[in-house]
């Protein structure tokens, strides 16, 4: 009887066990073997958070260059260590609205995070964000009409022209230090790290799709968490970044940058491509693709590597470009572009996020 017992309750504990194992635990999800933070709040239950300063940079990184969406901003978030997130991942805002919709409260818009998991002062509670200001005149669509637009944080109106203001990121852009935020997430797992410090990480980024590459740099060259124990890095790769801009005061947290190529010369390389002051030995216009060409060999050479991995976060269309710069090289070489991309993106080592 004590026998049939124990097998009875070796029976239910099995099953108990595996209805444990079917039952996902709430706010996380395991990628790669890896447990991270996920969907911690929802849009129907958001974590309210506050708007500080950062310690660092200025709320709006760009300078006027005569377009109406010349702003992006740089904007942190105090999250009391209740939203964790890994680099590479994003969070959602909700806007008070009403959206173009018309929903009140607007529907949440995804933004990569800009911070690494410590956040930009290191204490593990608060989140970065780098937005645009979305801001187009006499398009298709206006949220305010001839005579109704006024001057933003930043200072800038068009009361002369119908104006659509993107309703999010006008309300992120528009933010003070004090003011409350709805935050959802996070989400993601498109973006992530390798797990290997002899990793090679090539980052393409176009405007504000810097974010996620921002992410890394900080863990891989600024954050204590990223400090190895005889003071050098635990990164042990090369990150190279390119940047596509289209104007020179467009350029995003050039600052960090120079300070990483000083530090780390063998390991930090950046290249900028700014489409509206630059041009090629061919008089092309300097997009990325234009700028990686100068340096296509020895970017493929480091694609051969099965350490190297490929980030591209920014405008759609990028993907089109790489085919542009490498599929000559590809061919020279026997392969298809196309082919040799999908076999990257099958051993997770080309990542895109393009909106």
């Amino acid at each position: 009887a004590a026998l049939a017992a124990v097998v009875v309750g070796r029976k239910a504990s099995a099953a108990t066990a595996r209805r444990a194992a079917a039952v996902k635990k709430k706010g996380a999800k395991v990628v790669h073997g890896k447990e991270i933070p996920w969907n911690l709040f929802t849009p129907k239950a958001p974590y309210q958070g506050k708007v500080i300063e950062n310690d660092k940079h200025p709320q709006t990184l760009t300078e006027q260059t005569g377009d109406a969406n010349w702003e992006t901003t740089h904007v942190t978030f105090d999250h009391g260590g209740k939203v964790p997130y890994i680099e590479g991942q994003s969070i959602g805002v909700i806007a008070p609205g009403p959206d173009k919709k018309g929903e009140t409260p607007a529907k949440i818009r995804l933004y990569s995070i800009a911070s690494s998991a410590v956040g930009d002062n290191q204490n593990s509670k608060t989140v970065s964000l780098c937005v645009k200001r979305v801001v187009e005149l006499d398009g298709k669509f206006a949220n305010r009409e001839k005579g109704e637009d006024k001057p933003d944080k930043a200072g800038t109106a068009y009361p002369e022209n119908q104006v659509y203001r993107g309703v999010c990121s006008n309300h992120i852009c528009d933010m003070t230090p004090g003011d409350e935020v709805l935050i959802t997430g996070p989400t993601g797992a498109e973006m992530l790290l390798p797990e290997d410090p002899e990793a090679n990480i090539i980052m393409l980024a176009t405007g504000t799709g810097i974010a996620p590459m921002r992410s890394y740099c900080r863990l891989l060259f600024h954050d204590a968490a990223g400090a190895d124990s005889d003071g050098g890095r635990k990164f042990k790769g090369v990150a190279w970044l390119f940047m596509g801009v289209p104007y020179s005061k467009s350029l995003l947290y050039d600052d960090e940058h120079q300070e990483y190529t000083s530090k780390y010369p063998d390991q930090f390389r950046y290249d900028y491509a700014v489409s509206r002051e630059q041009s090629n030995a061919a008089g092309q216009k300097m997009y990325i693709q234009t700028k990686m060409a100068e340096y296509a060999e020895e970017l493929w050479d480091m694609m051969q590597s099965p350490k190297t991995h490929v980030y591209m976060c920014g405008l759609k269309g990028m993907e089109s470009g790489m085919a542009e710069c490498f599929g000559p090289i590809a061919e020279k070489n026997g392969l298809v572009w196309a082919e040799f991309a999908k076999a990257m993106k099958k051993a997770d080592r080309y990542h895109v996020e393009v909106y």
